[in-house]
């Protein structure tokens, strides 16, 4: 078998060494904070869909049980909830086309890299804003 000792420094102690590199060593980049955003934007998806799927419920169940929450969603807080579900639900989806697009083999070069990552960013506010514009010239 092989040997699984710890190595030891001339002293006789035991060499600490970390088990990975650390977040310290590693130049913050757009890909990694992307990336960062687009896992936190997939779990807050979650509390997203559970609202959702309370405004089914209540629209199922009746006027007595959709009244609250359609005042609720119709609220100053209702809407801002809304509208960053809708940025988060943007995000995420552009998160994914990027991820799409890197698995056929295409956008690697950094500077294509870079540029999608930002633009994931951009795109998914621009569509945020779209969407609620047309929503509220559809009322």
């Amino acid at each position: 078998m092989a040997d699984t000792a710890r190595p030891t420094n001339p002293a006789g102690r035991p060499v600490v060494r970390p088990l990975s590199p650390h977040l310290q060593i590693y130049r913050w980049t757009w890909t990694m904070a992307m990336s960062v955003a687009h896992r936190i934007t997939g779990v807050a998806l979650y509390g997203g869909t559970a609202l959702l799927a309370l405004w089914l419920v209540a629209l199922a169940a009746g006027p007595g049980a959709y009244g609250p929450v359609a005042w609720f969603f119709g609220s100053i807080l209702g809407r801002l909830i809304l509208f960053v579900y809708t940025w988060i639900l943007m995000h995420h989806m552009l998160g994914g086309i990027r991820h799409l697009v890197w698995d056929f083999g295409h956008g690697m070069e950094p500077g294509t890299r870079i540029a999608m990552a930002r633009l994931t960013l951009v795109g998914s506010t621009a569509l945020t804003l779209v969407i609620w514009f047309v929503a509220l010239l559809a009322r």
